[in-house]
């Protein structure tokens, strides 16, 4: 079980904020206001005693119960990934895709449009049931990541997003995707940026009775994709880390909100703080690799 208190994320979030100043980033009238919303926060009878304690739950059958909404549901990485990844393959010749954990087929229908022949893979058969319904020409299969159902030399490209973050370790995956690429063929990764991560950026969902859980999710540096990408034969083309702009009017709340809405209600309560420790954090990672 996970123990999430408001607490612990406010308080993070103004540590942080707290950091950034000491390094010189902000002055002392910012300081002193931090310091009195720490107090504040901490004499609140509305945070007392308002922890949630949350299960882990898999991504297979976590993404089981979120597949019912997913489309339906805002989701901010997919207006900040879908450019930059649809520029990539732009440039790129159409052929045998892979999408890797293809969810409901968001770039599996993008590679349709480009004249791919499209095989994708997901762990959960309800995503699939939709990615077959959004993308009928395609080839659907259910699949693990590290054990891909698709020939090996088979692909000309591979498109993997928003996945990678609910692996333990990387390299058994690169390992799959450089089996089942042609020499010459290439990898586009897109994934929730690790600080973003670290800042609360994980899927929620509620059990059938209710209960809330996070899909379970990892912290993957820069450094890890290489460390895992390089040795198997894959060059790095493109690396970007797009940063979202500085909101003028953020969000206010006084009070932490439905757990559903966490961190996003509880950075509301704290809005210079949030801004100030989320200053130009990344909230995606994208790549672009070539094999062989």
């Amino acid at each position: 079980m996970i123990y999430e208190h408001p607490l612990a994320y406010l308080l993070g979030l103004e540590g942080v904020a707290l950091l950034r100043a000491f390094a010189g980033e902000h002055d002392r009238e910012f300081v002193d206001a931090r310091i009195a919303e720490v107090r504040a926060l901490l004499d609140d009878p509305s945070l007392a005693d308002a922890a949630v304690r949350t299960a882990r739950v898999d991504p297979v059958p976590g993404y089981r119960i979120w597949a019912r909404t997913y489309d339906e549901e805002p989701n901010g990485a997919f207006a900040v990934d879908a450019p930059i990844v649809a520029e990539i393959l732009d440039a790129l010749p159409a052929g045998d895709a892979l999408d890797a954990a293809c969810g409901t087929g968001r770039f599996s229908a993008v590679l349709a449009e480009r004249g791919h022949r499209v095989v994708g893979v997901d762990g959960s058969a309800d995503m699939i049931d939709r990615a077959r319904a959004r993308v009928p020409d395609a080839d659907f299969r259910t699949g693990d990541l590290c054990r891909l159902p698709v020939a090996g030399g088979s692909m000309d490209l591979v498109v993997c997003a928003l996945a990678l973050t609910h692996v333990p370790a990387l390299p058994p995956v690169l390992a799959e995707f450089a089996r089942v690429l042609r020499p010459g063929g290439h990898l586009v990764i897109s994934d929730v940026h690790p600080e973003r991560v670290l800042r609360g950026s994980v899927p929620s969902v509620r059990d059938a009775e209710g209960r809330p859980g996070r899909i379970v999710s990892h912290r993957h540096s820069v450094g890890d994709y290489l460390r895992a990408a390089l040795p198997l034969g894959f060059r790095p083309h493109r690396c970007e880390e797009p940063v979202p702009p500085a909101s003028e009017d953020p969000p206010r709340a006084t009070e932490p909100g439905p757990w559903d809405r966490w961190p996003w209600s509880l950075a509301a309560m704290i809005p210079e703080a949030a801004g100030a420790a989320s200053a130009a954090v990344p909230t995606m990672l994208i790549w672009h690799f070539q094999y062989g």
